[in-house]
């Protein structure tokens, strides 16, 4: 398994620098920028990490992705310790690693800097040490370092508290429980606890704003956000449609083994709340990992011995990490990407695309009309990006009232604002009579979040600033 996670790295490494940095990578930056105990929309974890990487060299995707590459390679080879653990032999293991590998979720999470690969890592290592907990002879001694692990995962994500909770409550029920009758589980919640603690001390200052940014994204307000239905549907598309037999497989192997019945309830659980809830379908990928490594420890008996069962297993592996890398890493020229499948399958895509330009222009506007301007935009993605470019034009730090951004404070008083993305019903609340500058256009065709959006120019507001901000807060 270990060649697997090599050649994984290999990938993703050679593709890092393609495209460009996504929204959430800027955004990343800038909350590292200023840094704090929480965000009300994240933990600190990755804006740290962001901050420690562009303290190396700021102007160095690759760098950046380094992290999120190194999380990923890690959710391969836990995948084959995994099942290691379940008692799979080399076959398995090396089977459950390139089959996590060449999953679609994992190619895209471990491509760009983001919560999601790191909570994929912790689950994964999580998911590995639970497995020795329940063995018949286990050493309770490991329960600290899952405490420690589920500590740094909820600085990570603050919703990563869920899956944790569903599993203890799982393994309570179904067994084994003696795994709960040791002096370190009550070390194991404390730990984890004082790591978190910082996290919540912010946001129960803060009003607890996860809570409603958590209520924003089950109303839609994601980009990312899934029906019910297209969450059930893209359940099968998270590891690749080729794999699903595997995973399917791997859940009745795991339900045919009463010492590992919990861990199908949990994904069992987690797949319903999601659903009801309105989470997003990736929610639940961290189970897959496991799923896939039970799937192939069951099968590893029906391909030793049998050569052309093994080729047939490897085409279809290496079938789906093909299919995965082209729709969700950067494989195809930007000039074709547009009359490509790629844009209405990988949102993400399009969001890595033409930010370099997308700053010019508003510089470029900003130059020709109003030299000392502020600048407002829609959302985090605009202001990040302006943060990141906008130092060749000298432009001034931008403000937004999305997320974080809205922290970070407003304008300065009597100065001409120019807004980017903003609709002009709602600038009319903020100014009598905006100017239209001009719209966002990537000059690639590809629609993307801010292509044909607006660029408006407000010369003067109808109230102060500090009467205005608290009614341009939203988050999602």
């Amino acid at each position: 398994m270990y060649w697997v996670a090599t050649i994984f790295a290999a990938v993703l490494a050679g593709y890092s620098n393609r495209y460009g940095y996504h929204r959430d990578e800027m955004y990343f930056l800038a909350a590292g920028r200023r840094v704090d105990w929480g965000y009300p929309d994240q933990p600190p974890l990755v804006p740290l990490i962001a901050r420690g990487m562009a303290a190396i060299d700021s102007n160095s995707l690759i760098l950046l992705r380094i992290p999120a590459i190194a999380a990923a390679v890690a959710v391969v080879l836990c995948a084959g310790w995994m099942a290691r653990e379940l008692g799979g032999g080399r076959v398995a293991q090396t089977l459950s690693a390139a089959a996590v590998a060449s999953s679609a979720l994992l190619m895209a999470a471990g491509h760009m800097l983001g919560t999601t690969v790191f909570d994929l890592a912790v689950w994964s290592a999580v998911t590995v040490l639970v497995l020795r907990l329940v063995r018949e002879e286990s050493d309770p001694r490991w329960w600290p370092a899952v405490g420690v692990l589920v500590g740094i995962g909820l600085q990570n994500k603050a919703l990563a508290a869920i899956p944790v909770l569903v599993l203890a409550g799982a393994l309570a029920v179904t067994g084994p429980r003696k795994l709960f009758a040791t002096r370190y589980f009550p070390v194991a919640i404390g730990i984890a606890g004082l790591i978190v603690l910082p996290y919540l001390w912010w946001q129960a200052r803060n009003g607890w704003a996860q809570w409603e940014m958590s209520r924003a994204i089950a109303g839609g307000s994601s980009g990312t956000s899934n029906s019910p239905i297209a969450f059930v549907l893209l359940q099968f598309g998270l590891m690749g449609p080729i794999l699903v037999p595997l995973w399917i497989f791997g859940l009745y192997w795991l339900w045919r083994r009463p010492r590992y019945r919990a861990f199908v309830l949990t994904y069992l659980v987690l797949f319903t709340g999601y659903l009801v809830a309105g989470g997003k379908a990736y929610y639940l990928g961290g189970m897959y990992p496991l799923l896939l490594a039970a799937g192939a420890t069951g099968l590893e008996a029906k391909l030793a011995n049998h050569r052309i069962r093994r080729v047939a297993v490897g085409f279809a592996i290496t079938l789906n990490a093909a299919v995965s890398a082209l729709l969700f890493l950067p494989v195809l020229p930007v000039a074709t990407i547009r009359d490509s499948p790629v844009l209405a399958i990988n949102f993400d895509a399009g969001e890595t695309i033409g930010w370099p330009g997308f700053v010019h222009q508003i510089a470029d506007a900003r130059a020709r009309s109003a030299p000392d301007a502020e600048i407002l935009t829609a959302n985090y993605g605009e202001a990040a990006a302006i943060e990141r470019f906008g130092g060749t034009y000298r432009l001034p730090t931008p403000h937004s009232g999305h997320n974080a951004y809205w922290w970070w404070g407003p304008p300065a008083e009597g100065r001409p604002v120019l807004t980017v993305g903003i609709a002009e019903d709602q600038l009319r609340r903020l100014c009598s009579e905006p100017e239209l500058l001009g719209h966002i256009d990537n000059g690639l065709g590809i629609h993307n979040v801010e292509q044909g959006r607006p660029i408006y120019l407000c010369r003067v507001l109808r109230i102060s600033w500090d009467a205005a901000w608290p009614a341009v807060r939203h988050l999602g």
